[in-house]
C-alpha cells in the first residue's frame, strides 16, 4: 500500500502548504499591526488572556470570564480590521484544505486531500500516467473485435482482468496474469485499466518494459563505485503490482536471464503480483527461456489470457 517514496513526497508537499499558509498569515498580521495601534493593543491583550487562561485552567479555577473576554477581543479586532478596509478574517491562516488545516489528517484518519494527492502521485510514478487518463475498463470496446469467437474470448479476458483489479489484495492467494497476443489487440488497454483500478484502491503500481527493467538492474550492477547512488531496480522488487510490458523483446544473455529469474522469483516469494504482457506464444516463450523462468511465467500461479483479432490501433 502507498509506496514510501510517494507517501513521503505528498506528506512534504502538504507540510509545505501549511508552512506557507502560516507564513502568509504572519505577514498579513505584521502588516495590520504596523498600520494600527489599536490592533497591536488588542493582540497584546489576547496574548495575556491566553496565558491567563492556561494558568487558570491548570489551577482548576473557573475560566469562563477569561473566555468571554477573549471572545470580546476577537470580535473587536474583526471590527477594527473592517474599519481599516480589510476583510474581517484577513489575518487568519488560509489553509488549502480547511478539513485538516493542511495537516493531512482528520479525527477519522487520513484526510481526503492527502488521499487525492497520493492518487495523483501514484498515477504519475506508475509509468503510464498519460495512458490512465485515456484507457479504463469503462471505455474498453468489445465491439472492435469483429470475429465472434475472438469477441467471446476478449469478454472473458475483460471479466478476469476486472475481477483481478477489483479484488486485488483482498485474498491471501496471489495470482499473476500473463497477457499473450499480437500488437494492438488490447493488452496495453487491459493492463492500464487494471493499473488504474489498483492505484485508486491505494496500491503502488509500476508499469515498465522488460528492456527498461533489465537496464535498471544492469545499471545497479555495473555502476561506478564513486559518489552516491540510488538503486534503480529495487522498486521493481517491492511494488504491490508490477506490470512487465513486451517480455521477449529484451536481449537474452546469462545476466538478463539471471535478472529476470531473480525478479520473478523474489516477487513470488514475497506474495507480490505481476502482470506480464508479451507478443510471444507459450511455445515461443518456452524456447526463449529456460525452464526455471518459463515455469514462473506460465506456471500454476499465473492466469493466461490470450488476445486476438486485428490490430485495433490501425483502425483508429
Amino acid at each position: 500500500m502507498y509506496g514510501y517514496e510517494n507517501y513521503q513526497k505528498v506528506k512534504n508537499e502538504i507540510e509545505s502548504r501549511r508552512l506557507v499558509a502560516i507564513a502568509e498569515a504572519d505577514a498579513r498580521n505584521a502588516e495590520v499591526r504596523l498600520e494600527s495601534d489599536e490592533i497591536r493593543e488588542i493582540d497584546d491583550e489576547l496574548v495575556g488572556t491566553g496565558l491567563l487562561l492556561f494558568k487558570t485552567a491548570c489551577e482548576g479555577r473557573d475560566i469562563t470570564p477569561i473566555r468571554e473576554r477573549n471572545a470580546q477581543l476577537v470580535k473587536k479586532r474583526r471590527k477594527v480590521l473592517k474599519a481599516l478596509g480589510y476583510p474581517e478574517d484577513y489575518t487568519e491562516v488560509k489553509y488549502t484544505c480547511p478539513l485538516c488545516s493542511d495537516s493531512g489528517y482528520t479525527g477519522t484518519g487520513m484526510c481526503s486531500c492527502f488521499r487525492e494527492l497520493l492518487l495523483k502521485e501514484n498515477i504519475r510514478s506508475s509509468g503510464i500516467g498519460n495512458l490512465i487518463e485515456k484507457q479504463s475498463f469503462e471505455n474498453f470496446d468489445l465491439t472492435k473485435y469483429e470475429d465472434e469467437t475472438v469477441r467471446k474470448r476478449m469478454a472473458r479476458n475483460y471479466s478476469v482482468a476486472r475481477g483481478f483489479a477489483d479484488n486485488f489484495g483482498s485474498t491471501e492467494e496471489t495470482k499473476n496474469l500473463l497477457l499473450i497476443g499480437p500488437t494492438g489487440t488490447g493488452k496495453t488497454h487491459i493492463s492500464t485499466a487494471i493499473a488504474k483500478t489498483v492505484i485508486e484502491r491505494g496500491y503502488e503500481v509500476l508499469y515498465d518494459s522488460a528492456q527498461n527493467i533489465i537496464s535498471a538492474f544492469e545499471q545497479d550492477r555495473f555502476r561506478s563505485g564513486y559518489g552516491p547512488y540510488e538503486p534503480k531496480g529495487e522498486k521493481y522488487m517491492e511494488c504491490d503490482l508490477l506490470i512487465i510490458d513486451d517480455l521477449g523483446t529484451e536481449f537474452v544473455n546469462q545476466f538478463t536471464v539471471s535478472c529476470l529469474y531473480n525478479l520473478l522469483n523474489t516477487r513470488l516469494n514475497k506474495g507480490l503480483a505481476s502482470i506480464i504482457s508479451t507478443n510471444l506464444s507459450p511455445e515461443e516463450l518456452s524456447r526463449k527461456y529456460e525452464d526455471r523462468i518459463y515455469s514462473r511465467i506460465v506456471g500454476k500461479d499465473s492466469i493466461i489470457l490470450l488476445f486476438g483479432g486485428k490490430d485495433n490501433r490501425l483502425s483508429n
